[in-house]
């Protein structure tokens, strides 16, 4: 209703997510184009049993999912994945991790936002890749989110 754009055919599950008081849902909105973004983290219990080892689900993990940007020129997805890398280094987390469906989705994260490829797991005949970063603080991040730098 706040601006979906080419991804109003989801809003009605990010519209759920969002109303949805037990998910950490965060949204990007501009203060004229409405909602340009948005992810929900969660936690260890998210991490998909058949794509992660014990070990890895054990670990510390902030779990990105549902990550959508507007198509746009500021590069606002690596803006969110930076603030949630922030987040998660304050929390005391020790990795952020999420997964994506599209290959081509998998090789931008790795090339142009610095994630490592952990795995490539199959899930009802198609492929799923899986990548991880470290949680770090991001010093500049306060000047990012103001626009600045980008």
């Amino acid at each position: 209703m706040r601006g979906l754009g080419e991804c109003a055919d989801d809003a009605e599950e990010y519209g759920a997510q969002a109303g949805n008081p037990d998910l950490d849902v965060w949204v990007l909105e501009h203060e004229t184009d409405g909602v340009v973004g948005c992810t929900t983290h969660f936690g260890n219990e998210a991490l998909p049993h058949w794509a992660f080892t014990e070990e890895e689900r054990a670990e510390a993990t902030l779990f990105l999912a549902t990550s959508f940007t507007r198509p746009n020129p500021f590069r606002l997805g690596r803006l969110m994945a930076w603030w949630s890398l922030d987040r998660a280094a304050e929390r005391g987390l020790t990795w952020v991790r999420r997964g994506t469906g599209h290959e081509q989705l998998s090789r931008y994260y790795q090339e142009a936002q610095g994630w490592e490829l952990l795995r490539v797991a199959e899930r009802h005949g198609s492929k799923v890749f899986f990548l991880q970063r470290e949680a770090r603080r991001m010093p500049n991040l306060a000047e990012l989110m103001a626009g600045r730098g980008l």
